[in-house]
């Protein structure tokens, strides 16, 4: 595993990656996975829940 991590901390390694067959696969089920309205559902839910705005609080450190 930290032989893959080596080879994408290098410049330009994760571009090499994407275009490997496997990165090839990757993105393919991605974007199949994004496509699915379920899936947008979810995500949709997922930003409704944790992002947005701050809720009335100013953070920590703010007065």
């Amino acid at each position: 595993m930290f032989g893959a991590l080596k080879k994408l901390a290098t410049a330009g390694g994760i571009a090499a990656a994407l275009r490997s067959p496997q990165g090839q696969q990757a993105i393919a089920k991605a974007k199949q996975m994004a496509a699915d309205p379920a899936n947008r559902q979810k995500i949709a839910d997922l930003a409704k829940k944790f992002g947005g705005k701050n809720k009335g609080t100013r953070g920590p450190g703010t007065y």
